[in-house]
């Protein structure tokens, strides 16, 4: 089975650019999105392509939101995390499919001077012990907003301090997560420099100078099946680009 990933920024801007002519070449059976900035009205997929779709949109239009497409519809969906305070923005999706659940995520980003770093810290921990409350084996897929290490980035020197590469986040990230599951395109590539987003405004893209911030997670008991990930960088169309999972389950 092939899962995907996408970080949109803007469901409609990556449409125009031919959304759905990317994912029939990509072929998979599972497509995640995340800053989709769009409510359920706004959003059409050829059912032709994918006849099944969850999406879960922000209060506030036109922010944050995120969607899962299918080929084979869930047994069941979960919206959010169930906590009120943090499911204003659309950021959490669940998925209960027959031999595992998937959680697709637009992690809250903790902004400039770090000034949303204690409801980002809070996030942390209720997103954390949320994923470990599934009674099934879970893959976690989105936007993370996080590097988790030097390899993630194109120059530590630009994260030290800021959001997405603070301590705090960091330590947050490995504490409330890497206990449990894996980090797949680390596991597979332990050395390996490649990045998911570029920053618009340096034009970061045209000198390679990104942020691995876009992850597949998995419980450890899926690791053995995993046949690849694919960071799929010559993917266009949003400053981030879509990550491509292989693996050996059904729905």
């Amino acid at each position: 089975m092939k899962l995907l990933t996408w970080n949109l920024n803007g469901y409609r801007a990556v449409q125009k650019k031919g959304l759905e002519q990317i994912l029939s070449l990509i072929d998979a059976q599972i497509a995640c999105f995340q800053e989709t900035k769009a409510q359920p009205d706004q959003i059409e997929m050829d059912e032709y392509l994918y006849p099944y779709t969850y999406i879960n949109s922000a209060v506030k239009k036109g922010y944050s939101g995120t969607m899962i497409a299918s080929l084979e519809p869930a047994e069941k969906v979960v919206y959010g995390l169930g906590i009120e305070e943090l499911d204003q923005e659309g950021r959490v999706i669940t998925a209960y499919f027959k031999d595992f659940a998937l959680v697709t995520v637009y992690t809250p980003n903790s902004q400039n001077a770090l000034k949303r770093l204690d409801f980002r810290q809070q996030w942390d921990e209720a997103f954390a012990a949320y994923c470990k409350s599934i009674d099934r084996p879970v893959l976690i897929c989105g936007d993370m907003n996080i590097a988790r290490t030097p390899l993630d980035i194109w120059d530590e020197k630009d994260g030290i301090g800021a959001a997405g590469y603070s301590l705090e986040e960091r330590n947050n990230f490995e504490n409330y997560l890497m206990d449990d599951f894996v980090d797949l395109f680390r596991e597979l590539y332990p050395e390996k420099r490649q990045y998911s987003w570029w920053n618009y405004k340096t034009r970061g893209r045209d000198r390679n100078e990104g942020w691995r911030i876009d992850y597949w997670l998995a419980s450890k008991e899926l690791l053995p099946k995993v046949r690849s990930v694919q960071i799929l960088d010559d993917v266009f169309g949003s400053d981030h680009c879509p990550v491509l999972l292989d693996i050996d389950l059904d729905f």
